[in-house]
């Protein structure tokens, strides 16, 4: 047990590095090895692995199957962490409301040790939502704790909401505090969301040129992450500047997603649906989304054909 929680909380520290492919390997080693000794894996770093990824329909199963779990063994922490995700879910997809009610559920019963996960989540949903008394409070809270721990990747959050709730050069001032303090740092995925934060303000200054630096950063790098709900964000954010996002090129001719690969490797190595829906910790149903959406991807259209089309080194087909 000691490794399979080492192993969930390296992969965690790799989500906030934007390593989402090394992350997705080690929860997939969690996950073979609860499969060998018969318990269950730990569901939770896979949710947030999910929800950062912004596929909406796997992260949602996962939110919901936690959540349930939460409830079942009256584990709060459980239960925050499963809003936390939701949260980051959520502002990804633009859906700024419900970002807001779980975010805000999870910081209101935050105790110790998750909240500069969640006051990330918390400041931008409230901003968009127009709650800054509540923006306010947050920015207070992480501004105490700044100072009693003046961490870059603390300052360079709480740069951000002092950002959020100002206008004109000093909004600016503070974007530029944020990205600098968060570069700084190896939370990655944050200083992706600080451009794109800043790249969006910046068009709303009809600041055309200087929006599309930020705009095409934020793409760039949440799009190589494999954080994909952000980087379509950024994506429709440059369209609105005349700017049309570059897509990644790649050596090969598939690419595959992280989740793809997974599933394709197992279906290959012969596991059934339900057999990779376990060892996945999704359902059997989004397996089957996810091999039809291999097959048409790799021009094939049987399970028996993937030995033949996918390749057996895992970096061959790209994570994104």
């Amino acid at each position: 047990m000691h490794l399979t929680f080492a192993l969930n909380y390296l992969a965690r520290t790799h989500i906030l590095a934007g390593e989402l492919a090394i992350a997705t390997r080690l929860v997939e080693e969690d996950h073979l090895m609860a499969d060998a000794v018969g318990h269950p894996p730990i569901p939770d770093t896979a949710m947030m692995l999910a929800a950062w990824r912004g596929g909406e329909q796997e992260a949602s199963e996962l939110i919901e199957a936690v959540s349930r779990e939460a409830a079942a063994r009256a584990a709060p922490a459980l239960g925050r962490r499963a809003d936390y995700a939701s949260a980051v879910l959520y502002n990804g997809l633009g859906r700024s409301a419900a970002a807001y009610d779980a975010a805000r559920r999870a910081f209101e019963r935050e105790s110790m040790g998750y909240g500069s996960h969640v006051v990330p989540e918390l400041t931008e949903a409230a901003a968009r939502t127009g709650d800054l008394k509540l923006l306010e409070t947050v920015q207070e809270w992480l501004s105490e704790r700044a100072r009693v721990t003046p961490t870059e990747w603390v300052l360079g959050i709480e740069a951000r909401a002092r950002a959020l709730l100002s206008e004109g050069e000093s909004a600016e001032r503070c974007y530029r505090e944020s990205i600098e303090r968060l570069g700084r740092t190896r939370v990655r995925a944050q200083l992706a969301r600080a451009h794109l934060l800043y790249g969006q303000w910046l068009r709303r200054q009809r600041r055309r040129g200087e929006a599309r630096e930020q705009l095409r950063t934020a793409h760039e790098m949440l799009d190589a992450m494999g954080i994909a709900a952000f980087a379509e964000q950024a994506s429709r954010e440059l369209l609105a500047t005349g700017e049309t996002a570059r897509k990644r090129t790649v050596e090969t001719a598939v690419e595959l997603t992280a989740q793809e690969a997974q599933v394709a490797g197992l279906a290959r190595d012969g596991l059934s649906n339900p057999q990779i829906a376990a060892r996945l910790f999704i359902s059997a149903r989004t397996v089957q989304y996810h091999l039809g959406k291999v097959f048409t991807k790799l021009d094939i259209t049987s399970r028996s054909q993937l030995a033949q089309a996918l390749p057996r080194d895992p970096d061959v087909v790209p994570a994104r």
